[in-house]
């Protein structure tokens, strides 16, 4: 496990470096072509404070976002209990604990470092699983916070975030520019496509990996692969997308919370941030078969 965790750490260090990289270039091409050249310190400057603000705040961002409440342990012995000696098991402090309320049976971890972790269910899984897929969740959401996927989570989050801004500084860029900057006007626009698809392929590409990684380290702490494949069964006959999924944390959940209809999601599996269910379920039975 700890060469995995220092693996995720490289990995982390790794896919902020690629995106800054990309996000430089982005904010030199802007100022080139749109023959202003102070436009590129702006972008660059206000780049690096979001992924600040991202780093510092994101977590409760990603709170906000799905209204997500503080759990005590009174209104729910159980999975407080649970929680709480999986954090045992690993040797972290317990993390916090926060209720979605939401139909959809899902779950999430975020959080800059395990010791600042939040894990967030939803009102529809606790109403669903009974005890050992509830722990097989629990245990898939404490394998991203000991692999410090947690991490790599909230710099995916920044991404969306960062091209939005990109997004916004081009328009701005284009606000006013006379008719013979159309060509650049264009190539700008093709330059900020091509660059968010070829971010969200590495970065959905990343979070596919995590999502196996952390099926693995779950059953690991329950040695009970068969929980967790219990439970993702359930969500696949009743399906995991949240009432107000979002692409910028689609990422962060045990499953897919999108529809099938949402942006990328059913673009030749490219744009999923989840492994199919299926392989999920097939990968875990095996587990089971082979003794594990």
């Amino acid at each position: 496990m700890e060469r995995q965790i220092a693996r995720n750490k490289r990995i982390t260090i790794g896919l902020t470096l690629f995106i800054l990289g990309v996000f430089a270039v982005f904010a030199i091409a802007i100022g080139l072509l749109s023959e202003k050249l102070f436009f590129t310190p702006i972008v660059l400057a206000g780049g690096l404070i979001y992924l600040g603000l991202i780093y510092r705040r994101g977590t409760k961002m990603i709170l906000g976002l799905h209204k997500a409440q503080p759990l005590v342990k009174k209104d729910d012995p159980e999975l407080y209990r649970l929680v709480e000696n999986l954090a045992i098991r690993v040797g972290i402090p317990p993390p916090k604990i926060y209720l979605i309320p939401d139909k959809a049976p899902n779950a999430f971890a975020t959080g800059l470092k395990p010791e600042s972790a939040v894990i967030g269910v939803t009102t529809g899984l606790r109403e669903i699983m009974d005890k050992d897929e509830l722990e097989g969740v629990l245990a898939h959401e404490m394998g991203h916070i000991v692999n410090y996927d947690v991490r790599v989570s909230l710099i995916n989050f920044g991404v969306v975030g960062i091209f939005a801004f990109i997004a916004d500084m081009m328009i701005w860029s284009f606000w006013g520019n006379s008719r013979d900057r159309h060509g650049a006007q264009v190539l700008i626009l093709l330059l900020a496509v091509v660059g968010l698809v070829v971010v969200k392929l590495v970065s959905f590409w990343v979070s596919r990996k995590r999502e196996y990684l952390a099926d693995t380290t779950g059953s690991s702490l329950t040695q009970h692969p068969d929980g967790l494949a219990s439970a993702l069964e359930k969500i696949a006959q009743t399906g995991s997308n949240l009432h107000h999924g979002r692409q910028s944390t689609a990422h962060l959940f045990f499953a897919n919370p999108l529809s099938k209809k949402a942006l990328g999601v059913g673009f030749l599996g490219l744009f999923s941030t989840h492994p199919p269910i299926e392989q999920r379920i097939a990968r875990l039975r095996k587990m089971t078969d082979l003794g594990f």
